[in-house]
This record gives structure tokens, C-alpha cells and sequence, in this order.
């Protein structure tokens, strides 16, 4: 048996070529569950993965796609059964085992989560590893706190997958959201997913020399990091909390202590990767309650696999906008 799938290949000059080729079932890893893909998705993460590697891929030829869902084919844990609906996210697949850019993959049961009643396979994929991240940290928000009455919530790099999705699910909870973009053609795409008002990048974009700004924001979903996050911890409200999800700005901090020690604000760090079971169960049932239909649709664009080189050089020039669902069989 064969199945399509994007296989990215290094040459001995280091460069690396991506393709949809035809590969044999018994090339695929050996695992204990193998499913049956039907839709995969694009982040950063898999715009690294099938182009320059970014250190996640440590073997070539290698196939990419952090996310999927499907159907079970054949199992052999006892948790899944062929025909069951499936969502994986996460535990390196995609980077050093290879992922859901093909029509199967074969992982192991532990890695995957039942597709939640009320979405589709399609609606999954969706959301992907950044709703799902986007979801973690309108949790840990929560749990340190966050209400409605609060004030404001920030969402930086909002027209992103983790930003939309973050915006959309603060809009349904009550939240007045602020939406951080440096793109003016995303203003009323983020005003329709929710945002009460946009900030233009450069206004929030380089740090001050002051450590502490008014108190603005009662809370905020940073996928940027660097000096927009340093500038954004001195701008929160006493006791508030930052929820770091991203990097886009750069993986230095150039803050100070200040903030923590005289306004007691919180910066967590949210990790998708290795999240235990139980964690994502609750965040997958809570995406599929808390976050609007309506509102995922309107961030779809979808693709296919022979789009996907070309789609992961521009997710990492910042050029994709909303959720790409990619269909796998298309």
C-alpha cells in the first residue's frame, strides 16, 4: 500500500527540498496506532521543519506537520479502535518523528486525544497546536485570576493562529480585548473575530527606559516575546499576569524585576509540547464549548499539500494570516 506525503530532504550542501512524493505503509515509523489523516494545519513550527530545519529535524528525508487528525486504521492500545475520530498536537511529531503532512502516520496512542464532541476533523485542525496553545492560556489567566471586570486583555500578534483564536475565545468569555498587529489589512478581520480595539505594533513595539507605564491591562496572550514583552510587563495591573506563548519578536527579554516586585505581576509560561493527558482533555473540551464556529470558520484558508513549501516560507516572513486547514487527500 502507498499514501501521499510531503517529504522534505537535505543535500550535502545543507539545502533542503521539499515534495509530495508516493511512500510504501512500511516506511512509516513503528508505533502502536496508525491513523488515517484527513486534515493537518500550519504553524511557525512546521515553516521551520520544511524549510531550513531551525534544529527541530535531526533526520532527513523527514515528513513535517505538527498537528493532525483522522481516523483510526489499526491499533493496538487499548485506548483506540479502528474507526475511532483522533487529534494529535504536540510531543515532537512533526519535528524528530515524522508528522501529519501525509495521508497516514503511525504515533503512539498516548500522544493522541479523542476529537472532542461537536467538531469535526476539519474543525480540529482548525484550531491546531496554536488554538490549543491559545486555549492553555486563557486557562492559566483564569487561574491566576482573570475575570471580565478585570479590565482590558491584551493579545499580541493577533491576526496569528494563537492571536485569533485567543481573541475569539476572550470575546465569547466577555472580555474587551485589545488586538496588537502590525498589518492595517487585519483590522477588520480581528474587529469581526472580537477585538474592542486594535494597537498598532509600533506603539508597543520597543522598550522604554521607564520600568513601570499606567496600569493598563488585566491581563495578556503574548506570542511575540522580546522587547514588546518587556514593554508589556511594565504596562499590566497590579497583580496581573501575562500568559508567553511565542517568540516572533525574538527569544530575549529585556526587562526588568520591577514589574514582578512592585506590581506583583505574573509572567507564565505556557507550553503545548508535552502537556500531560488530562490537561489537554480539559482544553479540547473547553475549545469546543468556548470557542465560536462561526468565528473559526472565518479564519480558514484552506490548502493542500502541494501548497505547503510555499506556505511555510511565508508563515515565517509573517505573511499568513487566520488558520490554514490543509487537506491531505485533495
Amino acid at each position: 500500500m502507498t499514501f501521499k506525503a510531503l517529504v522534505v530532504d537535505k543535500d550535502a550542501e545543507g539545502n533542503t527540498h521539499a515534495s509530495v512524493r508516493e511512500l510504501e505503509d512500511n516506511q512509516l515509523p513503528d508505533a502502536n496506532v496508525t491513523v488515517s489523516v484527513e486534515y493537518s494545519t500550519l504553524n511557525y513550527k512546521d515553516g521551520l521543519c520544511i524549510g531550513p530545519g531551525g534544529g527541530l529535524v535531526k533526520t532527513y528525508p523527514h515528513v513535517p506537520g505538527i498537528d493532525f487528525a483522522g481516523t483510526v486504521e489499526d491499533s493496538s492500545d487499548d485506548w483506540y479502535k479502528p474507526g475511532d475520530k483522533v487529534v494529535l498536537t504536540g510531543w515532537r511529531v512533526g519535528e524528530i518523528w515524522w508528522g501529519g503532512y501525509a495521508q497516514k502516520a503511525c504515533v503512539k496512542g498516548e500522544w493522541l486525544v479523542p476529537l472532542p464532541d461537536g467538531l469535526t476533523t476539519r474543525d480540529a485542525m482548525a484550531i491546531g497546536t496554536a488554538g490549543f496553545t491559545a486555549m492553555l492560556a486563557v486557562m492559566a489567566l483564569e487561574n491566576h485570576g482573570l475575570k471580565p471586570e478585570n479590565g482590558p486583555v491584551l493579545v499580541t500578534g493577533a491576526a496569528g493562529g494563537v492571536g485569533s483564536v485567543a481573541t475569539a475565545v476572550l470575546a465569547k468569555l466577555g472580555y474587551e480585548i485589545a488586538a496588537v498587529t502590525g498589518r492595517e489589512s487585519t483590522w477588520d478581520y480581528l474587529k469581526a473575530l472580537g477585538a474592542s480595539r486594535i494597537v498598532p505594533r509600533d506603539e508597543i513595539n520597543e522598550t522604554v527606559k521607564r520600568p513601570l507605564e499606567a496600569e493598563t491591562w488585566a491581563g495578556c496572550i503574548d506570542a511575540v516575546g522580546g522587547p514588546m514583552l518587556a514593554r508589556v510587563l511594565g504596562q499590566m495591573k497590579y497583580g496581573a499576569s501575562v500568559a508567553a506563548v511565542g517568540l516572533a519578536g525574538g527569544s530575549s527579554l529585556p526587562a526588568t524585576v520591577i514589574p514582578f516586585l512592585l506590581r506583583g505581576v505574573n509572567l507564565l509560561g505556557i507550553d503545548s509540547v508535552l502537556r500531560p493527558y488530562d490537561d489537554r482533555l480539559r482544553a479540547w473540551e473547553r475549545l469546543a464549548t468556548d470557542l465560536p464556529l462561526d468565528k473559526l470558520h472565518g479564519m480558514i484558508h484552506p490548502a493542500t499539500l502541494t501548497d505547503l513549501p510555499q506556505l511555510g516560507a511565508d508563515i515565517l516572513k509573517g505573511q499568513v494570516k487566520g488558520r490554514v486547514v490543509v487537506d491531505v487527500n485533495a
